[in-house]
């Protein structure tokens, strides 16, 4: 049996693998060239210049037409997309809003800037919502629910969908780090009511910065579109939709969440790449999967909702214990392959600043709602998220690796598994 490189054998890789930049890793003179154009334009602004390229409503057009819904609109980030996504649905001051208990920061961030208050369902072993919990949190301040897909995994949405339907709420699905997943083959972000994604530096596709937003629904896409542009409904609006809004019966106040035509230069490029990206996702985590598998019958993967819809972004190995999941993850760091604990372990109530409900406000607004079923957080109140999230570990799919990138993680996984007898 080889020795594992932590104690003192030769690593499977010489080398470590590529960075978790999946769109990043496949920039070049495309994403350059376009986005010069704009700059050359002179036109970085999306609703006027001296020549302006419309690269915004390019993607939005492309992202519209590859997802079959009516409407998608650009914005900063998929923070401004989930904020703007909340605002459209009208939610607000005395709203709770469910999301899962493993999600990034932002999803809980989001519905408190939008001065409403999250409370939090347990997960299933696909680490996404768990929609058996969810009437557990379930009362009439209630609004919505946010379904977050977590690393290429596709929600369970008929579970969520149907909790929705019986108890009259509203759907909102996170594709943040999931762009292109599908459930029961349709695409994530299209069977709620409104779909936000992210084109942040360590998602799918990327511009460094970005986000979308998609619905069906003209009402919530004409509601969005004024948030996101302090409450306007512009002409190239009007003209593009036939919408023949009143701005005295309708307009309100919104922000300032513009997506730029660099950044929509740079995204209209990517969004070519993302069938391409996707398929050799899912073609070399099956590869290693199917391998890993028959060659070690013991290893448990994450569990999944359709694995056919999943990205195949990341392989997750749930071990027996924590303990188990430190070992794999200090024997594969020698190995030279990359492993991670997602959010270090925590669900997202952990973080100071929600399980303290602090925020910038006077009186921790929005926490200072007088709910008739108070809203209190505490330590392992969603127990299955913390044991899942302790005893994972995620190892990324880049869309470049080689085959000898595959032969050699295989190989130091079936090393490291053997070895420590997981």
């Amino acid at each position: 049996m080889k020795k594992l490189a932590m104690h003192g054998g030769i690593p499977a890789r010489t080398e470590p693998l590529p960075p978790n930049y999946p769109g990043a890793v496949v920039m070049g003179a495309e994403e350059a060239e376009h986005a010069a154009r704009v700059i050359h334009s002179q036109s970085p602004f999306r609703f006027y210049g001296a020549d302006v390229q419309n690269t915004v409503q390019s993607l939005e057009m492309m992202m519209a037409d590859k997802l079959g819904v009516a409407y998608a609109l650009g914005v900063t980030s998929c923070t401004a997309a989930l904020v703007v996504a909340l605002k459209a649905l009208g939610i607000g001051y005395g709203d709770k809003v469910i999301i899962p208990a493993v999600t990034f920061l932002a999803t809980a961030g989001a519905v408190i800037s939008s001065n409403a208050v999250p409370v939090f369902v347990d997960v299933d072993e696909s680490l996404n919502l768990d929609p058996n919990d969810l009437e557990r949190v379930m009362d009439k301040d209630v609004k919505a629910v946010i379904a977050v897909s977590i690393l290429g995994n596709p929600c369970d949405m008929d579970g969520v969908m149907a909790f929705a339907a019986k108890h009259h709420i509203h759907v909102i699905e996170d594709v943040a780090q999931s762009c292109g997943v599908k459930y029961k083959d349709r695409y994530a972000g299209t069977i709620g009511d409104i779909g936000v994604y992210s084109f942040q530096m360590n998602k799918i596709i990327t511009a460094g910065e970005g986000g979308a937003i998609v619905t069906r629904n003209s009402d919530l896409f004409e509601r969005a579109v004024r948030y996101h542009d302090q409450g306007l409904l512009r002409p190239a609006f009007k003209e593009l939709y036939g919408m023949e809004a009143s701005e005295e019966a309708s307009a309100f106040v919104g922000q300032n969440y513009r997506m730029s035509e660099i950044t929509g230069a740079v995204l209209v490029e990517q969004w070519k790449k993302l069938d391409p990206l996707l398929h050799n996702m899912r073609q070399i985590s099956e590869r290693i999967r199917k391998q890993l598998a028959a060659e070690i019958p013991s290893m448990v993967f994450r569990k999944s909702a359709d694995y056919e819809g999943d990205i195949g972004s990341n392989i997750g190995f749930q071990l027996r214990s924590a303990a188990d999941a430190d070992l794999l993850l200090q024997a594969s760091a020698a190995e030279n392959i990359t492993m991670y604990r997602l959010y270090g372990g925590k669900p997202v109530y952990m973080l100071p600043q929600i399980l303290f409900q602090r925020t910038a406000e006077r009186n921790n607004f929005p926490f200072d709602y007088p709910f008739a079923n108070p809203v209190v957080y505490s330590e392992h109140m969603c127990p299955r998220a913390e044991d899942l999230l302790n005893r994972t570990v995620f190892m990324p799919i880049s869309p470049i690796l080689t085959e000898q990138d595959e032969a050699e993680i295989i190989g130091g996984i079936h090393k490291i598994y053997s070895t420590l007898g997981f």
